[in-house]
């Protein structure tokens, strides 16, 4: 079944009804524009202000010939709307509302039609201003604003893209949950914000001094109470289209506030000055991440940070997934064909960093909720133009990979980061794409500021001095991207994520010892992956059960692929005791539960090939090393990557400090 959005009809010509229509008939997919609403001026001031093409006069044969209805009516009226159209509505149409609750829409639409419509998305835009009616409305609206939608499980990927498409088209940034999870997300930003200025409002009015507190309010009453100027009319239909999940929330709010309440009558300072600091950092974490500044930056000050000797360590862990695989289960799945479910992603903010990039690039991804990502994927061809410059925070590992994918498109792309991606070397990545025709460029940093889109990339033979994971998987999205084919020579072993989970999404690579080639005209589609748990963060946990005598640590579900286990093998040679138990595979990855216990390291040499092999780990092995009976000579450190060769000088500077 095929989806358009040719001829759209909007149901409610108010300010977000009519900002949706006024930015649909830019649109050059759309067609036609006809509103309809209760209120005969409003379409007339529509018609006259060219926010629509034609009023609704007969809304049965509007709603027939419609190829998306949007509902933009009242909460509480959505229910009797839909009753109405729903006899006239074709069957390929795709519905879809502007409400703030979700729950109560989807119920309502299983009351009505008994089997939900394929095209029945609702849908929820966060946007706003002051000014109501058709006459305020703005094209600009969504623009860098958040849309989500709520599709069913039955409801078909090609209408949530098309669905998704529009959103992204008039410049929103579209996110898609449950619609259960959506009520409770809202309930708790939005729903309880407004309901608590309400009371507050309501509470002061009634004191017998209240012009005195309304006259001497600062500017923080009047921010916090502005939006008490909400409709209550509007805002009274939510709260019992919303019932449940608004009781749970003012039940933990006012849970919260009889804590607040306790440690202030009873002189707690401690539990006080942790309540107010708790608050503080979560505001500040949640400003930066409106900024764009980072997505999960530690506000912590390192020097408060206190560690202590421990006696031992026992315990079975379940460790986060694989920061290495979860970057590139996202990319993967984004230029697949087909819906990809990814379990076990991990929310690091160089992680939530790829995510962001691809949701600019006009991929739509639903989560990451409890380590759970749908990514919808847009095929080799279906990356779009993004609206700004693509942020990527710190991450230069997503900015590496993607450099490649980039330079492949159609279109120009602008780089943009936070101050510490300054710091990093880019070269590895550079030197090949610019061989394969690619035109990047750069800063007086050699940071990539702009990659110029529309370049012919041509197939090339690549055998670097020392090779990199993350350059080799540039190029190979840089490869798939241009239709072309690729030869690799590694002169080092290096990380194969990649490979075996393009082999899962079934690309064909040839691997013939250092060898690795890419067919040209590759295809992608969608995969269902478990990501296990991550072997550098299991590695550390291995070091810790090593050095801490009467230790014994069971650390389950670990990814353990050969090209990561240059660490594990070198603490075997010096001695760590631990075995891998119930060993089996997912996507290709070999996972197992590490066993470990405490032993007394001796020294050992390490080349500059076993060093490189150790890579991102490489303060876990000086760790080790310190602890270790004897001296080890790290030989060939010259040879290694700019980035690892500094972080070896910066640790030995810190292990110097402690004596060693």
């Amino acid at each position: 079944m095929s989806f358009s959005c040719a001829r759209i009809l909007v149901v409610g010509l108010g300010l977000i009804g009519g900002s949706f229509a006024r930015a649909a008939r830019n649109l050059p997919k759309v067609e036609r524009v006809v509103g309809f609403d209760l209120n005969s001026e409003e379409c007339e001031l529509g018609v006259a202000l060219e926010v629509i093409d034609a009023i609704a006069d007969d809304l049965e044969a509007e709603v027939r010939a419609a190829d998306l209805v949007m509902l933009a009516v009242p909460v509480k009226a959505i229910e009797t709307v839909l009753a109405q159209i729903a006899p006239w509505v074709k069957a390929n149409a795709i519905i879809t509302d502007v409400g703030s609750t979700k729950l109560n829409v989807v119920q309502a639409a299983e009351r009505i039609w008994g089997e939900v419509p394929p095209g029945f998305i609702p849908g929820h835009p966060i946007a706003g201003a002051e000014k109501s009616g058709v006459a305020a409305s703005d094209a600009r609206l969504f623009v860098q604003r958040k849309v989500i939608l709520t599709p069913l499980h039955s409801t078909p990927d090609a209408a949530r893209l098309t669905l998704a498409r529009l959103w992204q088209a008039m410049g929103a940034e579209v996110l898609q949950m449950e619609p259960a999870r959506h009520d409770e997300v809202l309930a708790a930003t939005s729903h309880l914000p407004h309901l608590l200025a309400f009371s507050l409002v309501d509470t002061l009015a009634a004191e017998a001094e209240s012009t005195d507190i309304f006259r001497y309010a600062a500017g923080g009453f009047r921010d916090f109470t502005r939006i008490a100027a909400s409709d209550p009319t509007m805002w009274h239909d939510v709260c019992f289209a919303n019932r449940e999940p608004i009781l749970a929330q003012i039940d933990r709010f006012t849970e919260g506030l009889q804590q607040l309440r306790t440690a202030i009558a009873q002189s707690d300072s401690q539990r006080l000055t942790g309540i107010f600091t708790r608050a503080r950092s979560s505001r500040e974490q949640f400003s930066r991440i409106l900024e764009r500044a980072g997505y999960l930056s530690s506000s912590s000050n390192p020097e408060s940070l206190i560690v202590q000797p421990a006696s031992e360590l026992k315990g079975r862990l379940r460790l986060p997934g694989d920061r290495s695989i979860s970057h590139r289960a996202i990319m993967l799945a984004a230029i697949a064909e087909g819906v990809s479910d990814i379990e076990g992603f991990v929310e690091s903010e160089d992680s939530l960093a790829t995510i962001q990039v691809f949701r600019d690039l006009g991929v739509v991804i639903e989560g990451p909720h409890q380590g759970r990502v749908r990514v919808y994927g847009v095929g080799l061809d279906g990356l779009q133009a993004p609206a700004g410059s693509l942020y990527f925070g710190n991450s230069a590992t997503s900015l590496r990979m993607l450099l490649g994918l980039l330079a492949a498109q159609s279109f120009d792309s602008q780089i943009s980061g936070s101050p510490e991606l300054l710091l990093q070397d880019f070269a590895e990545v550079l030197l090949p794409l610019r061989e394969m025709g690619a035109n990047i460029e750069l800063n007086d940093a050699g940071v990539p500021v702009r990659v110029v889109g529309g370049q012919s990339l041509k197939p090339i033979e690549y055998a670097p001095g020392f090779s990199s994971a993350q350059a080799k998987a540039s190029l190979l999205l840089a490869a798939m991207a241009a239709g072309v084919g690729l030869d690799l020579y590694e002169s080092n072993t290096t990380r194969d994520h990649t490979e075996r989970l393009l082999r899962g999404f079934g690309v064909l690579l040839e691997r013939e010892g250092r060898s690795l080639r890419l067919a040209a005209e590759a295809k992608l589609h969608a995969q269902k992956i478990q990501i296990p748990a991550d072997l550098s963060l299991a590695s550390a946990f291995v070091v810790a059960g090593t050095l801490v005598q009467n230790s014994e640590l069971l650390i389950e579900h670990t990814g353990v692929n050969p090209t990561r286990q240059q660490l594990l093998r070198l603490l075997s040679r010096m001695g760590a005791r631990f075995e891998l138990l119930n060993e089996c595979s997912s996507n290709g990855e070999p996972i197992a539960d590490i066993r470990v216990l405490p032993s007394q390291l001796q020294a050992v040499d390490c080349t500059s090939t076993e060093l490189a092999g150790v890579g991102d780990d490489l303060p876990l092995l000086l760790v080790a090393l310190s602890a270790a009976q004897g001296v080890s000579e790290l030989s060939g450190v010259a040879r290694l990557p700019e980035r690892h060769q500094r972080q070896i000088e910066q640790f030995l500077s810190q292990l110097e400090r402690l004596g060693v």
